[in-house]
């Protein structure tokens, strides 16, 4: 059996309330009744996680907490898929949670009930990170204000970062800074007016890899030679839960590619990874 890949991971846990609906709900006074609802783990970093562990990766997930009843439940859904935790402390003592509407097409509209930040002293573990960014075989810095210093610090060690920011329009500042440190760098074409000209940009400015997901359309891929790769979606039997599929799609791929170097394989792994999870109830498919 092929050694296992060792991946770090940071950025955000939460814990969610999804409610699932006919349709999302027009910005008018109303009522509506959901077809059903469950709280459940959620956040991008976590997605990530819980993925590259059902791959076989040995996962190391630095993420922010409190001391609150969401955030023991975050820990123990971790912990128990088999991730190892990195816990820095939530500036009020809390979780991140979310309530996601859900429609039946799987299109969501995401209301932040709170948002993590760390905490006044800053993080506490950076040494403990650093040690484990340093013995990965990919370090993957998602998108939140706590993963900052660990983006800095991999790029000035020098570490490949792969980055995701998701539905970047190409001009929230909030997203440059990863855009600009990320060596493989992922984003969906949902806001993103002509993905092929910023791609090519990115691989312009030192990018290796660069990959755009465009949902039921498949996904494409730029690398550094110049090659453009496609890939069509994988068809599904069921719609069950949308959430987690870019995130899935990003482990599969990554998976792949660390083994077998190949953008193609990478991109048809990252399409049943993602195919897989929204089938699933959960963030990655059943069972861990």
């Amino acid at each position: 059996m092929a050694e296992s890949l060792r991946i770090f991971v940071a950025g955000p846990a939460a814990w969610n309330l999804l409610v699932f609906l006919d349709h999302l709900p027009e910005p008018v006074p109303q009522m509506m009744a959901a077809r059903h609802s469950y709280p459940t783990l959620g956040g991008t970093s976590a997605g990530k996680a819980l993925n590259l562990r059902h791959l076989g990766a040995e996962v190391t997930l630095r993420t922010v907490l409190g001391a609150d009843a969401p955030s023991g439940l975050i820990r123990s859904a971790l912990e128990s898929a088999g991730v190892s935790l990195i816990i820095e402390e939530d500036a009020d003592g809390r979780a991140e949670q979310h309530l996601n509407l859900m429609d039946s097409a799987g299109q969501r509209l995401s209301i932040y009930l709170h948002g993590s930040q760390l905490g006044p002293d800053g993080p506490r573990h950076d040494s403990a990170s650093v040690a484990a960014m340093q013995a990965a075989d990919a370090v993957i810095i998602d998108l939140a204000d706590a993963s900052r210093p660990l983006l800095r610090t991999a790029r000035e060690l020098g570490l490949p970062i792969w980055c995701d920011l998701h539905d970047y329009d190409g001009v929230n500042p909030f997203h440059a800074e990863f855009a600009d440190a990320a060596d493989y760098l992922f984003l969906s074409a949902d806001r993103m007016p002509e993905p092929e000209v910023f791609m090519q940009q990115r691989i312009n400015a030192g990018a290796r890899l660069v990959v755009c997901t465009h949902g039921a359309d498949g996904a494409t891929a730029l690398d550094g030679d110049g090659g453009w790769h496609q890939v069509e979606a994988e068809p599904i039997s069921a719609l069950v839960d949308s959430n987690g599929a870019g995130d899935a799609f990003l482990a599969g791929f990554l998976v792949s590619y660390l083994r077998s170097g190949l953008v193609g394989d990478a991109l048809r792994s990252g399409a049943r990874q993602g195919a897989a999870t929204v089938q699933s109830p959960a963030l990655a498919p059943l069972p861990i």
